[in-house]
């Protein structure tokens, strides 16, 4: 019997909602194909938006999606993707895949995609191969209500009004792609380019994201801070709201990657292993970042994570399309529950990437679409947006088959929302053994549950030819007790309950 104690009363921070936010990059078939189609293609769409993708994101409650990228965001020039199509210019991807990008797809189509979701978008401002001009240009001809050369093309393009911008990101994996910069360098581009990253809605603040770390870069980290606040006051407001940091799950490393199909058993408690490395990042990066903004008023900003496996044979290996199965559900869920339980620092988070790129959550073939495995464990998650962490703990046991990749068996968080509902949701790792769980639930008398569960094979996965073999079904293993609730949850799954 494992025992799990829930404190109602000890209630933590608040879940932002944007630890659920998406990234989608002009990446292979993420924006072309996966969300954009075109206003006259033969797939239903609204202004060029595949209907049946829209009307999917939108069950799990997007709250803020990133583009333009990615390695995109800096070799991306925002006046290419506006006006008249037929006049935009065109380029070669040269990033991802060598393919021409016609910039049909540009700041109108992605503010229209935000409406159609009803969430917030986070841009991703150029700064390897851009300037300070054109960034601050951007925000103009994004947010500027009144008389000036942006606002004014803003509406020659056919937008009177303009639009809000909630994050904004100055640059992207600058000590990469996005220009090969030391964190002083990069330190002081911030610095610069942040300052043109204007507010000009009375009342509407952006909040300004700066490039955090790859990984364990702690160097980066320390560097990053160090520079931004020499000469500053520790904090100050709108300065910085967010400093990113990026992790993949690759379970045989960079190079090699491994196939997200043709696992073991081994490399099911390898990949899972690798995924729990999130939490160890967030402290130690978190503990760098207490030095500089002990109050914690910079967020983390988690926007680019979830696994990334070798793309699947016959595929463009530029476009990184990957299939998905119950161990990137695992991934999704344990990720998830570490982000909720760190919600003092971690305040937004992004995977990688939205549609038919990564761990997406949606994949399309021509007029198909399928919902991934790590789709069904973020609309069983979202009843977590903006509800409260409360303070649980789980008894658990190591698991797996090799000493260095040994695993938790339960992984686990827990939230109470505006009404009083405690929401569990509930990770088990392990391949073979099921675990019946003694729950007390402090301060609450229990008088109904509600449950749901995604399990299957750690293979399965949902096909164009079979989309349901992985579907989220009713959970009822579970009892209503004097000091709370017993769980009885099965191998290799993910459940939610809902306790009132």
């Amino acid at each position: 019997m494992v025992k799990y104690v829930i404190n109602t009363t000890a209630k933590k921070s608040k879940i932002n909602k944007d630890i659920y936010g998406h990234f989608s990059e002009h990446l292979g078939r993420c924006i072309y194909e996966g969300l954009y189609v075109g206003e006259d293609s033969a797939i239903p769409n609204t202004n060029g938006m595949r209907n049946d993708v829209v009307k999917a994101l939108k069950e799990i409650k997007i709250p803020v999606l990133r583009w333009p990228g990615g390695c995109f965001a800096d070799e991306y020039h925002w006046m290419d993707g506006i006006g008249p199509k037929e006049n935009r210019k065109r380029m070669i991807n040269t990033h991802w895949g060598g393919v021409v990008e016609d910039n049909s797809f540009g700041t109108h189509e992605f503010m229209e995609l935000c409406r159609q979701l009803e969430c917030d978008a986070y841009i991703n401002g150029n700064v390897g191969s851009g300037t300070v001009r054109e960034m601050s240009e951007w925000v103009e001809y994004l947010t500027f209500e009144g008389v000036s050369p942006m606002a004014e093309l803003r509406k020659e393009n056919g937008h009177e009004e303009s639009w809000d911008v909630e994050y904004f990101g100055v640059g992207n994996e600058s000590w990469g792609c996005g220009g090969n910069m030391t964190p002083e360098y990069y330190g002081d581009q911030y610095r610069n380019y942040q300052t043109y990253v204007r507010d000009y809605k009375p009342g509407k603040r952006i909040k300004k994201i700066a490039c955090g770390a790859n990984v364990d870069d702690y160097e980066w980290t320390e560097g990053i801070l160090k520079t931004c606040f020499r000469h500053s006051l520790p904090f100050q407001h709108g300065f910085m709201d967010g400093l990113s940091l990026h992790y993949y799950t690759h379970p045989e490393g960079w190079e090699i990657k491994g196939s997200a199909t043709d696992f073991d058993e081994k490399v099911w408690y390898k990949t899972l292993n690798k995924t729990l490395y999130m939490e160890t990042l967030i402290n130690r990066h978190g503990a760098i970042m207490d030095k500089y903004d002990p109050e914690k008023n910079i967020a983390m900003i988690i926007d680019e994570w979830g696994t990334w496996f070798t793309c699947e044979p016959g595929t463009n290996p530029g476009f990184l399309y990957q299939q998905n199965t119950m161990r990137d559900a695992l991934v999704a869920g344990i990720n998830l529950n570490i982000f909720n339980k760190h919600s003092d620092r971690v305040r937004m988070a992004n995977i990688a990437q939205m549609v038919n790129v990564l761990q997406a959550v949606i994949l399309t073939e021509g007029e198909k679409m399928v919902l991934t495995p790590t789709y069904h464990v973020f609309n069983m998650y979202k009843h977590h947006q903006d509800a409260t962490l409360l303070d649980s703990f789980i008894e658990t046991k190591q698991i797996g088959l090799e000493e260095e990749y040994m695993v938790p068996n339960l992984n686990e968080s827990v939230s109470i929302d505006e009404e009083g509902t405690v929401h569990i949701t509930l990770s088990n790792l392990s391949l073979e053994e099921s675990y019946t769980i003694d729950t007390t639930i402090l301060d609450k008398k229990v008088t109904s549950l509600k449950g749901e569960i995604l399990m299957n094979d750690m293979k399965a996965m949902n096909t164009f030819e079979n989309p349901e073999t992985v579907q989220v079904k009713e959970f009822t293993d579970m009892d209503i007790t004097e000091t709370g609730i017993q769980i009885r949850i099965p191998a290799c799954s993910v459940v939610h309950i809902e306790v009132r």
